[in-house]
């Protein structure tokens, strides 16, 4: 006959809780690692060394090209670079685990050991934060203001994580008139499916709808792209969205100091040249004396740091 269980006295010591089990890290997505981790990660990588793996060599093992090298090589961090462009590339295999992984086979064990201890805990972190807001009752948001939120301004293009957590990043903003789509076309063909690999923001083809126009071309242009090319034509005078976005860009860029905003002139005009773009070097499609470098001058211009 089995013995009835004793219920422990008032003096007795509470039974020990579980341990917490470790986060499993192959299935923890880069973007759980904090900017603080990120940006130690790149002072042992970012310096170019003989003797240790470097982020040339990481970004060999992320099955990186040559000119995708050279490209991330004109970033100021180009690890940081390198991780943000792994995790829009692979948003399911971009795993924290899968980063472990490469950095113990590329020997790099001086990073592992020192930086360990930060990625369980920010993993651990990431993972709580997802517990608190699935524990979080659901509500519907009292409408009280037009002015969007910084949440409604993720989840606005079509590789954008819907959650918030990634936000899809692009080498240019390219503000055009519907009447110059075919000549876009052609720069998403001469930019993108070639040796450049650059990474456009086409309106018509990454933006979601549903959002304010304003509102996207504001964020998109300020904080998702480096630089913005204008295709100017005779249709751009015409239109009010590209005159916001070219005003906006140039308001980010007095004088044009950053080299923000490029205007490249896409046919022949029987208008003035728009004022405000004349103290800008152009590209100029129209030349058929220059044409023959004129992509390759507008790469170089948005590869630029």
């Amino acid at each position: 006959m089995a013995a009835a269980p004793v219920d422990p006295g008032p003096g007795s010591s509470p039974s020990p809780s579980p341990a917490v089990s470790p986060p499993d890290l192959h299935a923890m997505p880069m973007v759980a690692l904090n900017y603080s981790l990120r940006r130690r990660l790149s002072l042992y990588l970012n310096p170019r060394a003989a003797a240790a793996a470097d982020w040339t060599t990481l970004a060999e093992a992320l099955g990186c090209e040559y000119l995708e090298i050279r490209r991330l090589e004109a970033r100021p961090d180009p690890t940081a670079a390198l991780l943000e462009d792994w995790q829009c590339r692979c948003p399911g295999g971009a795993t924290v685990g899968r980063l472990l992984d490469l950095l113990r086979r590329l020997g790099r064990d001086d990073v592992l050991l020192d930086l360990s201890g930060s990625v369980e805990e920010d993993c651990r972190k990431y993972l709580q934060k997802k517990q608190e807001e699935a524990d979080q009752p659901l509500q519907v948001p009292a409408v009280d203001s037009s002015v969007p939120r910084t949440s409604e301004l993720m989840g606005i293009t079509t590789r954008d994580d819907p959650y918030g957590n990634r936000a899809e990043m692009f080498d240019a903003f390219i503000c055009y008139c519907q009447k110059d789509l075919q000549f876009v076309q052609e720069m998403i063909r001469e930019l993108e499916q070639t040796e450049f690999k650059l990474k456009l923001c086409v309106f018509d083809r990454d933006v979601l709808p549903g959002t304010c126009v304003w509102s996207i071309s504001g964020e998109l242009i300020e904080r998702r792209c480096r630089r913005m090319v204008v295709v100017i034509s005779d249709d751009y005078l015409e239109s009010d969205e590209c005159d916001f976005q070219t005003k906006f860009a140039l308001s980010l860029s007095p004088g044009a100091r950053l080299k923000r905003l490029i205007p490249v002139k896409c046919k022949t005009m029987k208008n003035e040249f728009p004022s405000i773009l004349r103290f800008i070097t152009i590209c100029d499609y129209t030349n058929p004396c220059t044409k023959k470098w004129f992509w390759t001058r507008l790469a170089k211009s948005l590869m630029l740091p």
